[in-house]
């Protein structure tokens, strides 16, 4: 782990919550406009974003815009998420782009059930998710 991160993450434990309210802490990934990922955690996503946009979130963005919102995930507490956020930040590309496919293909599965439960009709073959078979 980076150093810079083992010494936040000494600093969090030995930080006192008592009389802080708990907040809901997200860890988001938003992939800029040269295909580079940034990963970040904040306690309202869509104000967090919009400054993304805006240009007034972090230098890293500022200069990659637009962006665009690939992942999200609720951590907790700020502490939980900082520490997520360590985590996926010393992972590799390929297995930030893999947890973010892994999220989509959730989404996209469920989205197709829940519409074909509105329309009240089966899903069509293209909406099932088929499970893969094991020889």
């Amino acid at each position: 782990m980076h150093p810079t991160y083992k010494r936040m993450l000494a600093g969090l434990k030995k930080e006192k919550t008592a009389g802080k309210t708990a907040e809901a802490w997200s860890l988001y990934i938003l992939k800029c406009c040269d295909g580079s990922f940034y990963t970040g955690i904040t306690n309202d996503i869509e104000r967090r974003f919009k400054m993304h946009q805006d240009g007034k979130a972090s230098r890293y963005t500022r200069t990659r815009r637009p962006v665009e919102m690939l992942y999200s995930e609720t951590c907790g507490d700020r502490s939980r998420a900082l520490i997520r956020e360590c985590e996926v930040k010393e992972w590799p590309r390929s297995k930030k782009a893999a947890l973010v496919a892994k999220k989509r293909s959730k989404r996209d599965s469920s989205l197709g059930t829940r519409d074909s439960r509105k329309r009240g009709t089966k899903a069509s073959p293209e909406e099932r998710v088929s499970s893969p078979v094991l020889s």
